[in-house]
């Protein structure tokens, strides 16, 4: 995938520049990610799905990944977003989604998701096989990672049969964070050791040389290591780039290579900037972004409540509440507070867990419900201001309009300011 290449060839020249990967399924989050880009003039929007939100068996979303190439394409036609510009990317593809099974079905498994992940056109695919299935050591020894990850690499390049220039570009890596944030408290993390992250690229380079994968081995863009960030339910672990210069420059004298940093999410636009500046040049953004969708929709709501007689109210929050209560699969394991706690939880959690319910038919239905009271019953501005003051400095300047769905795609948009503004620091 040359355009992804290329923005790596140009950090690894000097130039401080990077690309933002937004992993999510939201029609209205990839619909800002994808307005953002043309309104910032980005060379190319990536966006990525999840093993977890997308695969063979519908993930929980219910999409495959031709399902998935499809929704997203027919966002960029609807708001005129070039598909030439457009990089879907695979995250964390690997055998995560049915760790419950024993490591050969597991792979098994993996390895049919990769490969309908790259015949549906996903270009950039991250293969991670860092986690444990039933039968496994834990941890993991790095090695069995890196020989997993090769298997999945040349099911992925046997899949392919597309042009040259177009062929996947790979992100590998042993220290993965978790998915969607931290389940435990953080206070602080134990940063890659540079020697650990050097180790890992050349244990993957003789694997795959091994393995008859030299010609795709030229195409591994990142390794994912530990830069010292990450979120819990409630806090921020901020990037001190003072504790990770050595590892910033382990990465330096390795071509064609750059550092890939997973739950930048909430990190300040100072710290993304750094980030971007000290080699981690692919920024990745999930939850931070539906976060922002939620604080949206939750603002819509309370502006519903001051202008919509109590009985034709669509009671958004409350029925998403309702829902997530009803069917707990998606948060128990994480969420372990009780009564008001929990109810916070459910909503606030920097995690962002109630990201799995907005495909609810039920939710769905009471966001329709919300959008067209506000459409029949229009906010007024110092309704706006108050509840989202973001969006109303963006319709003041004339990129949104007072449309709901306008206003949280605005909202949104302030989110990836920061991550604009480090990766093209000069534009």
């Amino acid at each position: 995938m040359r355009a992804i290449r290329d923005i790596v060839l140009r950090h690894k020249a000097g130039e401080r520049i990077g690309v933002t990967s937004v992993c999510c399924a939201h029609p209205l989050a990839i619909e800002a990610t994808l307005r953002h880009a043309l309104q910032t003039a980005q060379p190319v929007a990536l966006v990525e799905a999840t093993c977890n939100q997308v695969n063979q068996d519908g993930g929980y979303t219910g999409m495959r990944p031709a399902d998935y190439r499809d929704f997203v394409q027919s966002i960029a036609d609807k708001v005129g977003f070039p598909h030439e510009r457009l990089v879907l990317g695979g995250d964390h593809l690997g055998p995560n989604p049915w760790t419950a099974l024993p490591a050969a079905e597991a792979m098994d498994r993996a390895e049919i998701m990769v490969i309908q992940y790259v015949r549906a056109g996903f270009r950039k695919i991250h293969l991670d096989c860092s986690m444990s299935c039933a039968d496994d050591a834990v941890p993991l020894p790095e090695r069995i990672i890196a020989e997993r990850a090769a298997r999945l690499c040349r099911a992925a390049e046997d899949a392919f049969d597309g042009d040259a220039a177009d062929a996947p570009v790979y992100v590998i890596g042993t220290e993965v964070p978790v998915p969607g944030g931290a389940a435990e408290d953080l206070d602080e993390l134990a940063l890659t050791t540079p020697e650990a992250a050097i180790a890992t690229v050349d244990m993957h380079r003789d694997l795959f040389r091994r393995s008859g994968l030299a010609d795709a081995w030229d195409r591994v863009i990142a390794t994912v290591v530990q830069p010292g960030v990450e979120f819990d339910h409630d806090k921020v672990v901020d990037y001190r780039p003072e504790k990770a210069v050595a590892l910033s420059r382990s990465i330096e004298p390795v071509a064609n290579l750059v550092f890939e940093a997973h739950s930048t999410d909430y990190q300040t636009a100072d710290a993304l900037a750094a980030l971007v500046r000290d080699h981690f040049a692919i920024l990745k953004v999930g939850p931070g972004v539906t976060f922002a969708l939620r604080e949206a929709l939750w603002a819509l709501d309370a502006i519903e409540a001051e202008l919509v007689a109590p009985a034709n109210r669509a009671r958004l929050r409350d029925v998403a509440l309702e829902r997530m209560r009803a069917e707990p699969g998606n948060w128990q394991k994480y969420y372990h507070a009780e009564g008001a706690a929990l109810n916070l939880q459910l909503q606030y959690s920097l995690s962002d867990r109630i990201r799995y319910y907005w495909p609810d038919p039920l939710i769905v239905a009471a966001q329709e419900r919300l959008f067209a009271n506000l459409r029949e019953t229009a906010p007024t501005l110092p309704l706006v201001s108050q509840y989202l003051p973001l969006a109303y400095a963006a319709m003041r300047a004339g990129r949104a309009s007072l449309d709901p769905a306008d206003l949280v795609m605005a909202h949104i948009s302030a989110a990836l300011d920061a991550y604009h503004g480090a990766c093209h620091p000069d534009a």
